[in-house]
């Protein structure tokens, strides 16, 4: 049962990232995204190495929606 609440929240989470791409909403700041994104990766490899498939399906589905914002914050600085 606690499986499926962790689902739910893997759904709710990367949703709300999804959600803010989708609708072409202003990325976040850039610094903030770099970070979260490495804070992400590393998640990924502590959930995998913990064999916790919910956490790792999660922080790799953060990784690569905020590796998807830092393209499009890349994308809007003016060289």
């Amino acid at each position: 049962m606690m499986e499926v609440v962790g689902l739910v929240g893997l759904v709710l989470v990367a949703g709300g990232w999804a959600i803010t791409i989708i609708r072409r909403s202003p990325p976040p700041p850039l610094d903030l995204t770099a970070v979260y994104f490495a804070g992400s990766i590393a998640l990924t490899a502590y959930a995998a190495w913990e064999r916790d498939a919910v956490f790792t399906a999660l922080n790799a589905a953060s990784a690569l929606l905020s590796l998807v914002n830092i393209f499009r914050a890349l994308r809007r600085v003016k060289v």
